[in-house]
């Protein structure tokens, strides 16, 4: 959902910064939410427990990504305090931790006895580690008592999609679980040539559209690539697979089945390689995509770039209006997936050095069904951090705001305010969208790479000799083979066997047939 530009840059920026763990299921998701919704358990009351059964008077602290401009966080912190003060008894410290320190805090803050009672949790950052070294308390219970309607806010697949060993140890957050995938360009340029996707059904449709920007728009690449991971050929095959993870070792999501098999291998990849090459030596694609550090949102920006393949959702259009600068239209080819990270991308957590989990698990239920408790963390103080934009939308104020909240990563977005640029009823699309999506059999599913980390190092290194190049479309796919021979010498068979036998085990433990 879009939101002020500077927001959703970060958020692409952290995204990146991520990329080495994460397989960009996420995209750009920080998102304005329905001040309208018919959510059940959408209230302002919740299932709190009143103050005068909590006792003491606590302060309970929130650790999440430290994203955006914090630099008023005290002050959104306090309206916060001043409804959970009355509602449960506890105040509220809001502790923003910024993403290029996050690993080495965290750890020390779990490994610690400083009071942490929530924190964002992610299968992109060690949450099956924390969960297999105690650092997180399972929350059934918990969340039964206190929190009893937060699974009401979503699809019941991804609310239990945080198990481990049949317990749950995080609640996801709502936001865009589902993702389909496909081609998004300037919508400018379409109108100018008076292209449209009538006849664009699969991604080998494009082709005259390429032509045609290549041929009236000198200087103009007609196709660039997200990122270095983000490669022409791994998005065009990322709609019909669940990643596990990292790796080759994938799951293909029509199958519906827990064989994990080798993408390199698969004929989607060798079509989509081939499909590649092609546009590269059409000179659709520029020529140095494999080494580029330009984003494909900055290379739009400054009239480098018409277009890029990517995963979608509803809104993504408006977003990447405010990132790119221009009124953008896309085409898709896949329909929407849940893969095994769809719940455990972004969760919120009780650690085990909660001061009280009773009132975390309050305060956990407040961020789910609180309406102005949500709208605070999401967007700050009306009349200060955001105002009124009409219609039930609001904007940034005159100078921009000091408080600029990735929202994502916490709570029940849904409940936020929506900011302008969005549909209003973006979250009731948002809903029906993640319901109407595929679930991957291995949804919750986290791999463990330790057991195989040499054979993980070696594997990154041949990979940063040929992948890249492959699926940029500048290296000849004639390579695959070599490339594969040498992945096998590197150990990755070792890295699948390993992959399916956690898989064979985490279906075991959470009954998956």
């Amino acid at each position: 959902m879009t939101r002020k530009p500077q927001t959703v840059t970060l958020l692409l920026s952290v995204l990146l910064i991520l990329s080495l763990l994460i397989s960009a299921c996420s995209s750009s998701s920080d998102s304005g939410g329905n001040t309208g919704s018919s959510d059940p358990a959408a209230s302002n009351d919740g299932a709190a427990a009143p103050s005068s059964a909590n006792g003491k008077e606590m302060e309970l602290t929130v650790a999440f990504i430290g994203l955006g401009n914090m630099n008023e966080v005290a002050l959104v912190q306090d309206e916060i305090s001043k409804i959970t003060k009355e509602k449960i008894n506890a105040t509220v410290k809001l502790m923003p931790i910024d993403i290029g320190a996050w690993a080495q805090q965290v750890n020390l803050l779990l490994a610690g006895n400083e009071p942490l009672d929530l924190l964002v949790t992610s299968s992109f950052l060690n949450f099956s580690s924390q969960v297999a070294k105690g650092q997180l308390l399972p929350i059934d219970e918990l969340v039964e008592e206190h929190a009893p309607t937060i699974k009401e806010t979503m699809e019941l697949a991804i609310f239990h999609a945080t198990k481990v060993g049949g317990k749950s140890y995080g609640v996801p957050s709502v936001r865009d679980t589902a993702a389909d995938h496909g081609f998004v360009a300037r919508k400018d340029l379409m109108d100018k040539y008076g292209l449209t996707f009538d006849n664009v059904k699969t991604y080998a449709d494009l082709d005259p559209i390429f032509q045609k920007i290549k041929e009236n728009e000198p200087g103009m690449y007609p196709l660039v690539q997200r990122s270095q991971t983000n490669g022409i050929a791994a998005e065009i095959v990322r709609g019909y697979i669940d990643t596990l993870g990292d790796t080759p070792g994938i799951l293909i999501i029509e199958n519906q089945d827990l064989k994990v098999v080798n993408l390199y291998e698969q004929q989607m990849y060798k079509d989509a390689l081939q499909l590649a090459r092609k546009w590269y030596e059409a000179g659709y694609i520029m020529p140095d995509a494999a080494t580029t550090q330009e984003s494909n949102n900055s290379l739009v920006k400054a009239g480098k770039g018409f277009s890029y393949l990517s995963n979608l959702k509803p809104g993504f259009e408006a977003q990447e209006k405010n990132v790119n600068g221009y009124e953008m239209v896309a085409a898709r080819f896949v329909d929407p997936i849940s893969t095994s990270d769809s719940g455990t991308g972004f969760m919120m957590s009780i650690p085990k050095n909660t001061q009280d989990p009773d009132r975390a698990a309050q305060l956990l239920n407040l961020l789910y069904t609180d309406r102005d408790i949500v709208n605070l963390i999401a967007n700050g103080i009306e009349g200060k951090h955001y105002v009124d934009a009409g219609n039930g939308l609001i904007k940034a104020p005159e100078g921009g705001s000091n408080y600029v909240f990735n929202q994502w990563q916490v709570g029940n977005n849904a409940l936020a305010k929506v900011w302008e640029g969005n549909a209003p009823d973006i979250w009731e699309q948002m809903k029906a969208f993640n319901k109407s999506s595929t679930f991957s059999k291995a949804l919750g599913f986290s791999f463990d790479s330790s057991p195989v980390k040499t054979e993980v190092a070696a594997v990154a290194n041949v990979n940063n000799q040929y992948k890249a190049g492959l699926e940029s479309g500048t290296i000849d796919p004639a390579k695959l083979e070599e490339f594969i021979s040498k992945l096998k010498a590197a150990g990755l068979d070792k890295i699948l066997a390993e992959k399916q036998k956690q898989l064979d085990q985490w279906a075991k433990d959470n009954n998956v047939q």
